[in-house]
């Protein structure tokens, strides 16, 4: 003799005038503290789980729920004259058909929802956004310019204006998945949901696609786009040119284009931020009396510096505002000079008299290199000790 059940009330944790919206929510909590997953150490968890399913599966259906509370269990059993099998109400306490409510109820929302058929999903698929990888010269990144670019990218279908079916008829909904885009499928335990191979995850089929597009809806092409370029961009610097980047699936909007900035290395400037660097080898006759020397600049033009007497290799002198531009701003950073004191080659025999000359009568003039060397001999001194 089998055991009897439970009131199906009482395996809710409801009373019998429960209304459908209290009868929904104690089921929805008792599936998630119940549910096998989340009660390994449970053993009883799986028989639980199914005993709650089973109640809800009455519960909620109007008719079940009048012939439970006139019949309670005997209505489902034969009790009133209904054998399963031969009319009035058949056992729907099945693990699997259980599994799958309550996946439907506790986990739709993760999936994205339980759908509501061909009208609940967008059926048109957005394009992909496109990148494109533009190096452009230091002197373009100073001024900005105006640059047209040749895009390879997918377009709306002219012939079928982006429907993917021919003569403009209309997409049918799937009747793989009835307008889902998605299957189901029992496996033992568990219900796996998989993109709906008959439509490829679009809900819809198309009787007569068009044949330009093959039922895409777009097609390959190659487009020119003009694209102002700020001055003052960078390297990694990211323009965003909204609707310019594939289209979309049978109608879906477009995709977006970004266009990533690389600045190529310049023979003469170094970057930092907004500011240049530029190194400019001066004589060493120059550097040892000072002078005046031109520079130039990334805006093609040329500024004299003054070199101070008894220059040395590595010195800065600044010119203000005379670097890049800051981005969209009336800011501009500054320009180092930086100046590297060139030793002379390739001398004469005059040359190399006048130096050993100087040099004899230099010694007093040197005074990095008489520093130097006084603290090499303190410390030959030390070690001696």
């Amino acid at each position: 003799m089998s055991m009897a059940k439970r009131d199906y009330y009482e395996t809710l944790g409801v009373s019998k005038g429960a209304s459908a919206e209290e009868l929904k929510k104690a089921y929805r909590q008792k599936a998630k503290e119940l549910h096998p997953d989340r009660n390994s150490e449970n053993p009883n968890a799986e028989a639980q789980f199914k005993e709650v399913n089973e109640a809800y599966d009455v519960l909620k259906d109007a008719d079940k729920k009048a012939a439970y509370d006139r019949f309670g269990h005997a209505a489902f059993e034969g009790g009133t004259g209904a054998r399963p099998g031969q009319g009035g109400f058949r056992p729907q306490g099945d693990f699997a058909s259980a599994f799958s409510d309550v996946f439907d109820d506790l986990f739709g929302d993760m999936m994205g929802g339980r759908g509501g058929g061909a009208q609940g999903r967008a059926r048109a698929a957005r394009g992909n956004d496109l990148r494109y990888n533009l190096r452009i010269s230091l002197e373009e990144a100073y001024g900005g310019l105006q640059k047209t670019i040749a895009v390879p990218t997918a377009v709306s279908c002219g012939s079928c204006k982006g429907t993917g079916a021919e003569g403009g008829s209309e997409p049918q909904t799937c009747p793989t998945c009835s307008g889902m885009g998605k299957v189901r499928a029992q496996q033992g335990f568990f219900t796996v949901e998989r993109t709906c191979p008959t439509c490829n995850g679009m809900g819809q089929t198309i009787k007569n696609p068009c044949k330009v597009c093959s039922g895409a809806g777009r097609v390959e092409k190659e487009k020119s786009l003009s694209v102002n370029i700020p001055a003052g961009v960078e390297t990694g610097t990211r323009i965003r040119l909204a609707g310019e980047g594939e289209a979309g699936m049978r109608g879906g909007p477009t995709g977006d284009l970004y266009i990533f900035i690389e600045v190529k290395d310049h023979a003469l400037f170094q970057r930092d931020g907004n500011n240049l660097f530029c190194r400019v080898p001066v004589s060493m006759a120059d550097a040892a009396l000072g002078g005046d020397i031109e520079v130039p600049t990334i805006d093609g033009g040329k500024s004299r510096v003054k070199i101070p007497e008894g220059s040395q290799s590595g010195r800065q002198m600044r010119l203000r505002a005379k670097g890049m531009p800051a981005l969209r701003s009336k800011e501009f950073g500054d320009m180092f000079i930086e100046l590297a004191v060139e030793t002379p080659v390739n001398l004469t025999a005059r040359q190399k008299e006048l130096l050993r000359e100087f040099h004899a009568l230099s010694e007093a003039n040197n005074p990095q290199t008489a520093g130097f060397f006084s603290a090499v001999k303190s410390f030959w001194d030390s070690m001696k000790g």
